[in-house]
């Protein structure tokens, strides 16, 4: 003899008509997307391999292509052995790194630099009371 079971879910979600979306403004690139894409410009611009970089570093080949595909938050200490291993200074790298979300955020259609309720340099500023 079969026993039959009836199933019922807990919750109904009720059926909505579905409501437009509003455009969603561009996403403000990730900073480590950002810091891997300088890091491999400025390995290739010293031709070398990611192992010649990594090994200088103290990393191995494979995390620092993690990094470099923006895959892995490195900690602070491996950005500045990675900024030594490629000759430069960890502020120049953080410098062209915020250059370089600087560019990618002026060129975003409709990018704003600023959230809704910021202030910018130069802004006028009034209370009342």
């Amino acid at each position: 003899m079969a026993e039959h079971a009836n199933v019922y879910p807990l919750r109904r979600e009720p059926q909505r008509e579905r409501e437009p979306q509003p455009e969603r403004s561009p996403q403000e690139p990730l900073w480590r997307e950002v810091l891997g894409r300088r890091l491999r410009v400025l390995r290739q611009e010293q031709q070398e391999t990611l192992s010649e970089t990594a090994a200088r570093a103290g990393i191995s080949p494979q995390y620092l292509s993690e990094i470099e595909r923006g895959r892995k938050e490195p900690s602070s200490e491996m950005i500045a052995a990675l900024a030594g291993a490629l000759g430069t200074t960890l502020i120049d790298l953080t410098e062209h790194v915020a250059g370089d979300l600087r560019r990618q955020l002026s060129l975003a259609p409709g990018a704003s630099r600023t959230r809704p309720g910021r202030t910018r340099p130069g802004d006028v500023l009034a209370l009342a009371a």
